[in-house]
């Protein structure tokens, strides 16, 4: 879905406007992104927790259903959108990436 590929290489860490948080891939664009999604009240906050992450299997796959599934927020930023992690493979990568990273 996405018109570019995108390479996911950073953990972040995103802040809901509720207070709790979760963790995220994403790359120095989608960070970009975040931040603005936070300067425009979407998210209270974004922080990066882990850079240069390996390009694992775990993280391929995990890149490959985000990119197969979701389109990339644009510059002019409306809301945001929390990706899921569904059960099986994907949810199985995303643990795995956190794990190896000692993130969570």
């Amino acid at each position: 879905m996405a018109e570019k590929y995108q390479v996911f290489d950073m953990i972040q860490e995103i802040t809901r406007l509720d207070g709790s948080r979760y963790f995220e891939l994403g790359n120095v664009m989608l960070n970009g992104r975040a931040e603005k999604a936070a300067m425009k009240g979407f998210i209270k906050r974004v922080r990066i927790v882990q850079l240069n992450i390996a390009h694992s299997t775990a993280v391929a796959t995990y890149e490959k259903y985000i990119n197969e599934h979701y389109e990339f927020p644009p510059a002019d930023l409306t809301s945001w959108e929390e990706w899921d992690k569904p059960e099986g493979p994907v949810r199985d990568a995303y643990h795995e990436i956190l794990r190896q990273n000692h993130v969570g």
